[in-house]
């Protein structure tokens, strides 16, 4: 049990990053175990109300992988992937919009307003928010030969974000949720990456913190222990030594493709653990890895 003086002790503890970081910008991007787990989702609506009611600005930028999966299963239709993307042809790309907007979005809208919040759910096409064009994938195939040119299908990247729908959701105190769906200048869809739009969104709004929830406890050194903090150069280093690796490794360039953008600082951290968000942002001593200039 906690103690009474124990429990005045956290809240006396928590003030100063509630004075720091009142009124600040936080884009959160969702994903992995906290978005399947039920007591962990939970615990994340919560998290992302109380930063609104302690006088923050969370933005919820939401990925679904699984979820797509599952259902182009039920639709026997096949999925590919090239280094961890999903190949998406038209037909594709009509059960990932279906799924991410009509489906995952709503979910994560209604958790966290059924918790006492007020979110809005929205894709890249509302207010013309993302606009993407395809992304040109080149593959690499070996110091000797010339990069593989891959055709992804509608897999987009980012050209522009515009802020105005989520500045004005934001002055009337409601938490956006996006679904990573852009749109082109004809109007067609994208599937893009959530960290990429949760990194562009961050650089966009001239956000202070970027948190990105993952599966791990955030990135390792050499002996496999938790780097609590690491500089932009730092980072690179370890990129370029193989410390930092696999599916680590476009997370931390996301980190600091928004920190070069204007972000304040970074952030991967264990989405698994309970209540993370506040654990990071609220905490000295936090539950992952911070990536600072």
């Amino acid at each position: 049990m906690i103690s009474h003086k124990d429990r005045a002790k956290i809240l006396i503890e928590v003030l100063p990053y509630i004075r720091k970081f009142n009124g600040a910008t936080i884009v959160i991007k969702y994903g992995g175990h906290a978005m399947v787990d039920e007591q962990l989702k939970q615990q994340f609506a919560l998290d992302v109300i109380l930063l609104k009611y302690v006088g923050m600005n969370p933005v919820v930028v939401h990925g679904g992988g699984p979820q797509i999966g599952d259902f182009l299963k039920r639709l026997s239709i096949e999925s590919e992937f090239v280094d961890g993307m999903r190949v998406t042809d038209r037909q594709t790309m009509d059960v990932v919009e279906m799924v991410l907007v009509g489906k995952v979005n709503k979910e994560i809208v209604s958790l966290i307003n059924q918790n006492g919040g007020v979110a809005v759910g929205l894709s890249g096409k509302d207010g013309n928010l993302i606009l993407a064009n395809k992304l040109k994938y080149l593959k690499q195939r070996g110091e000797d030969l010339a990069p593989e040119i891959i055709d992804m299908g509608m897999v987009g990247e980012i050209t522009s974000v515009d802020t105005d729908i989520l500045l004005t959701l934001m002055e009337k105190a409601f938490i956006p949720v996006i679904a990573p769906v852009g749109f082109g200048e004809h109007g067609e869809s994208y599937n893009i990456n959530a960290d990429l739009v949760a990194g562009k969104v961050a650089s966009a709004l001239g956000a202070r913190k970027l948190v990105l929830l993952t599966d791990t406890e955030g990135v390792l050194d050499e002996q496999g222990q938790l780097i609590s903090t690491l500089k932009m150069s730092e980072a690179k280093e370890r990129i370029a030594n193989g410390t930092i690796k696999g599916g680590m490794i476009p997370k931390v360039n996301c980190c600091l493709a928004g920190l070069r953008d204007g972000v304040g600082k970074t952030h991967i951290i264990d989405g698994r653990e309970p209540h993370a968000i506040l654990l990071e942002i609220l905490t000295k001593i936090g539950v992952g890895t911070e990536i600072v200039k």
